[in-house]
């Protein structure tokens, strides 16, 4: 789910929200997107940011088989359980048939809200040459819930240091939307051990929550707001009052609908998803955390100190960390200094671009890994 935890907290005062954002030029620096299966390896990209739409990947989409997502049951039977500082944590493995033992494995790290099930349209094409492991942040999905905890993106960051090191025990690529992709990057930043390989990062976050990005014009519209909205939730009736809000039905699919360009994909399936972990003990108090927390630290700080092979893509049409905005900005200014990152723009495509269009970000995912260097 989306980066803006407190723009999703207020939708409940509001009767729609933001529109979605259209690139502007002046931060759109396009080369052909024919180039990318030119190049045999990350280092060799000179200018790698294109714009990905669903005419520019047809052909390649076309010969590649198209793989019918995981059930939500199937992957809630397969999970397993792992005890991480006294917490039970929430996680999937899916290694397929064809794995090539060479190949790293992928750590998949959900977004705001949302649960390795929000995944299940990319884990059967990543499987079929990856292993792929999947996790619930602790706070989110079917991981523990504990009343009180104090959430910050350094003890996600932490969880999933642990988790390399415990259960994958080999250098993985850390892929993850939203807040987990921030999750990602401070762990990469963070980490004194070979854990991490690469970075795939969907729509990164600027913070746990919108007090990170102070910056921007439309948060600064919204901060009296947004403070408002802190207020409201550290009193625990009113707290409990507007998270019931948040969690009805109607209300997910609303907020689902302005956060994704491919509104087929928006279906009950989903809904279920976002819901069903909002209703177990302990949701509200981890919600009331995330948004009234201190953000942690930001990725402009972050990316600097990672030289690891970073893949970074992003739907022009999100309204949570639109391109415009400063961390889309910063984003986009890569790849023309950083000769490790790679940026692609993906057309009419929301915050979550692996669940709202998996086709492109698996035209672009799969030749990036394909092509990473030895290790």
């Amino acid at each position: 789910m989306g980066t803006a935890v407190n723009l999703a907290a207020t939708y409940i005062f509001l009767p729609t929200h933001s529109p979605s954002i259209t690139l502007p030029k002046q931060y759109n620096p396009i080369c052909s997107s024919q180039k990318f299966s030119k190049i045999s390896s990350y280092s060799k990209f000179k200018n790698p940011i294109s714009v990905i739409n669903a005419s520019t990947a047809s052909a390649s989409t076309e010969k590649r088989e198209v793989l019918l997502p995981l059930e939500v049951s199937e992957i809630n039977e397969k999970c397993k359980k792992w005890v991480w500082k006294g917490y039970t944590i929430n996680y999937f493995v899916y290694p397929g048939g064809n794995n090539d033992s060479s190949n790293p494995p992928l750590l998949l790290i959900h977004g705001f809200g949302a649960s390795i099930a929000h995944w299940r349209r990319n884990i059967p094409t990543l499987a079929q040459s990856y292993t792929v492991y999947a996790i619930d942040l602790l706070g989110f999905g079917a991981s523990d819930k504990p009343a009180g905890f104090a959430y910050s993106m350094e003890v996600w960051a932490e969880m999933i240091l642990d988790f390399l090191d415990e259960i994958v025990q080999r250098p993985a690529i850390l892929m993850g939307n939203s807040v987990g992709s921030l999750a990602c990057v401070i762990a990469a930043a963070e980490s004194t051990r070979t854990l991490v390989r690469g970075l795939v990062l969907l729509n990164c976050a600027g913070g746990m929550n919108n007090k990170a990005i102070v910056d921007d014009w439309r948060i600064k519209l919204l901060l009296p707001l947004l403070w408002f909205v802190d207020f409201l939730l550290k009193q625990k009736g009113i707290a409990s009052y507007l998270f019931d809000r948040v969690r009805q039905r109607d209300s997910l699919r609303n907020i689902l609908s302005s956060v994704y360009g491919n509104k087929d994909n928006v279906d009950e399936g989903l809904v279920d998803i976002i819901k069903k972990p909002a209703e177990d003990e302990g949701a509200l108090d981890a919600f009331v955390s995330i948004v009234t927390g201190p953000p942690g630290p930001n990725p402009m700080q972050l990316i600097p100190k990672i030289n690891l092979p970073v893949l970074v893509l992003w739907g022009d049409q999100d309204p949570f960390t639109p391109i415009d905005g400063p961390v889309g900005k910063y984003f986009s200014s890569l790849p023309s200094r950083l000769p490790n990152v790679n940026l692609f723009l993906l057309e009419g495509v929301g915050h979550c671009p692996h669940d709202d269009r998996p086709d492109l970000v698996h035209e672009n995912l799969l030749p990036w890994l394909a092509n990473l260097p030895a290790s």
